[in-house]
């Protein structure tokens, strides 16, 4: 079986976290998705997507971002049962995150702290690093030069 989702998106709210009975950090917070189309009105449309985040992922999606942040969640699909105060029964489904990532540059986060030493990061982030990288147009012609066959091969 497969279950995988992933979702980009801003927060509708700042997380909340609270422990369970047993200490461990769970982390709730719901993502504002874009369709991508707009409604007969020409209003744009969005889906809002709850997420759980448990320990560590919890830990980090509190402490740097807030409501408002772009994030990337990639995690599973489930679903819970529960009833509600009037006794009706009811499902709620929500995303239980495996990874969670900034998905834009600090400034549009909102948030003033730095980037944690842990979050992952891309050559986009490190200018040094791209320029020093070689151009693969800087080459030769004879780098792809037709190898004769006819013979053993070189290697």
């Amino acid at each position: 079986m497969l279950n995988v989702v992933a979702i980009m998106g801003r927060l509708v709210a700042d997380p909340t976290m609270r422990q369970t009975q047993t200490g461990k950090n769970v982390a709730s917070f719901r993502i504002a998705c874009d369709r991508n189309r707009k409604d007969a009105n020409g209003q744009s449309q969005a889906d809002f997507i709850d997420v759980v985040a448990w320990d560590r992922s919890a830990e980090f999606v509190c402490k740097y971002f807030q409501k408002g942040s772009l994030i990337v969640v990639d995690g599973r699909l489930q679903t819970r049962n529960y009833q509600d105060k009037n006794g009706n029964n009811r499902t709620a489904y929500e995303i239980v995150s495996n990874n969670i990532n900034f998905a834009g540059p600090k400034s549009s986060n909102g948030g003033s702290g730095s980037m944690p030493a842990a979050a992952p990061s891309t050559g986009a982030s490190h200018p040094a690093a791209a320029e020093a990288a070689p151009s693969y147009s800087a080459g030769s012609n004879d780098d792809f030069a037709v190898i004769d066959d006819s013979e053993d091969l070189p290697f």
